[in-house]
């Protein structure tokens, strides 16, 4: 199988796959986004050639650009290519409110959360949300952009230059936590692995921002939760980030279209790279 590992270049993770790729007997070839052209034939355009394709990132663009990389994997599921994630669920997930509003329709436990383009609008949600609060970018990931807000005047400031640079402001309630969260991967309805994130200078646990990880074995209630969280947004493939509650409840913080194991695969002992290569040529994928 030919296998297409659409990125931004040839980092860690690219190599990792082509390395997996090429060790379970198929070949996998790094192909840049900021690259691909097609014409409006029907084929797979610049996949053509390839019998499937893994979303490995999506570089920065304009809107203009991103919607067209969009195009370009949508038309490739159409011409018979299988893509992981498939395109639909990359578009959720990359949008924090939709992926939200997927989870909330699930039944799936989040904080509470509020998006608004004013900032009179979003004043009043900050004092209903107990005046202490996490400013997310719609768009983002690694945690890098989120802010947390608890004094009143910070938060008429900050909210009136987000409005007036055209910005959305979102807010999710704060969950005061023991300074540790769980990531599980999952893949093809199953958690293939899972790390403890913690962090004892930062409320945030991100690893990319100095957190540490650590295997993790999770509950069957925690597995659970992941596992229906990728099914609410439609992925195959997700990294699910489940946050310790004040009362022992789990919430549900993130799902990840495009996670990253760079972390994971060390403290877990398991080859994520093999196991995404093996269930894209199981056929899941779309």
């Amino acid at each position: 199988m030919r296998i297409a590992i659409l990125s931004g270049g040839g980092g860690w993770h690219v190599q990792d796959l082509i390395r997996a790729a090429g060790e379970l007997g198929h070949a996998g070839e790094a192909v840049d986004f900021r690259t691909v052209a097609a014409g409006v034939e029907a084929n797979p355009g610049p996949l053509a050639g390839f019998d499937a394709a893994i979303v490995r990132t999506m570089p920065a663009g304009s809107l203009e650009q991103v919607v067209f990389r969009m195009d370009v994997l949508h038309a490739a599921v159409a011409a018979g290519v299988r893509v992981m994630n498939p395109p639909r669920a990359v578009e959720t997930c990359v949008d924090k409110y939709l992926t939200n509003v997927r989870l909330a329709r699930a039944g799936l436990p989040t904080p509470p959360t509020h998006v608004s383009q004013r900032a009179a609008d979003a004043l009043d949600a900050f004092a209903r949300l107990g005046g202490d609060v996490v400013l997310k970018p719609v768009f983002g990931s690694e945690g890098r952009g989120m802010v947390r807000v608890t004094d009143p005047e910070t938060a008429w400031r900050t909210f009136h230059v987000l409005e007036r640079t055209g910005q959305v402001i979102y807010q999710q309630q704060f969950v005061r936590h023991p300074g540790w969260d769980l990531r599980a991967f999952v893949i093809a309805g199953r958690v293939v692995a899972a790390m403890r994130r913690s962090s004892r200078a930062d409320w945030r646990t991100n690893v990319a921002l100095g957190g540490t990880a650590a295997r993790a074995e999770l509950s069957r209630t925690e597995a659970g939760l992941a596992v229906r969280a990728a099914e609410a947004v439609g992925c195959p493939v997700a990294g699910v980030d489940l946050l310790p509650g004040p009362n022992g409840e789990r919430f549900v913080i993130e799902v990840n279209a495009v996670p990253g194991w760079r972390a994971l695969a060390p403290v877990s002992g398991i080859d994520i790279a093999a196991e995404l290569v093996r269930s894209l040529a199981g056929g899941h994928a779309r």
